[in-house]
């Protein structure tokens, strides 16, 4: 019998993607005549790009504009993640394997637009392992405001409070903490102790088997 669902963020928790993405910011920047503040890529996870556009960097508001802007950085990023190819962060695909053998439904909740997560896909190949993706055409609220993971528990059948969300992202976590959902915080772009919101925060999967490695040396000697 189905207990709980697992809803997944892309960018920063399935998909290592964060090079291409500042990448292709930089280059819109570049193209716009514009400086980006040294911080702004980290401050902008989990944003939708009009709001990055529109708030953080405060470029335009003309909505016309917005789209532009928003549709030629996306563009940069898939150019440059057909470049360069896309890998899933160190143990995603364990994880995914593991919460399928055990019956626990999974789906994507993103900010990115649906093509840049159906690009990285033909890479990833993981496309097995989720019942539902929404993506960032499907809400009209961005994170921090729940939408979006309201939607993806209603895609999985699931009552929101038998959900647990896996963010990266400030705005992500809060996200899934106005939905209701359990979260977990993967300091992946972030450090984990600016995650303590979280109800749990997990490191990276190479350095917990560093500290693994190491506590197993301690023990031998």
């Amino acid at each position: 019998m189905q207990t709980w669902a697992a809803i997944f963020d892309w960018d920063g928790v399935i998909l290592d993607s964060s090079r291409q993405h500042e990448e292709a910011w930089n280059q819109l920047a570049a193209e716009e005549g514009r400086t980006l503040a040294p911080n702004f890529f980290r401050q902008s996870f989990g944003m939708k790009n009009d709001r990055v556009i529109t708030h953080l960097l405060g470029w335009t508001q003309a909505p016309d504009e917005v789209r532009a802007l928003n549709e030629r950085k996306e563009a940069h990023f898939r150019t440059r993640l057909a470049q360069t190819g896309a890998t899933p962060l160190p143990g995603v695909v364990a994880w995914l394997q593991a919460l399928r053998a055990a019956g626990v439904p999974c789906a994507i909740a993103s900010s990115t637009p649906r093509q840049n997560i159906d690009c990285a896909m033909a890479f990833l190949r993981l496309q097995q392992y989720f019942v539902a993706t929404i993506a960032a055409e499907d809400v009209t609220q961005g994170k921090p405001h729940p939408e979006v993971f309201l939607l993806a528990a209603r895609r999985l059948g699931a009552p929101p409070q038998c959900c647990v969300v896996f963010e990266d992202a400030h705005v992500g976590i809060e996200a899934g903490l106005k939905a209701g959902m359990r979260v977990v915080a993967v300091a992946t772009t972030h450090p984990a102790d600016s995650l303590q919101q979280a109800h749990r925060v997990v490191g990276r999967e190479e350095e917990r088997r560093r500290r693994a490695r190491q506590r197993r040396r301690r023990r031998s000697r």
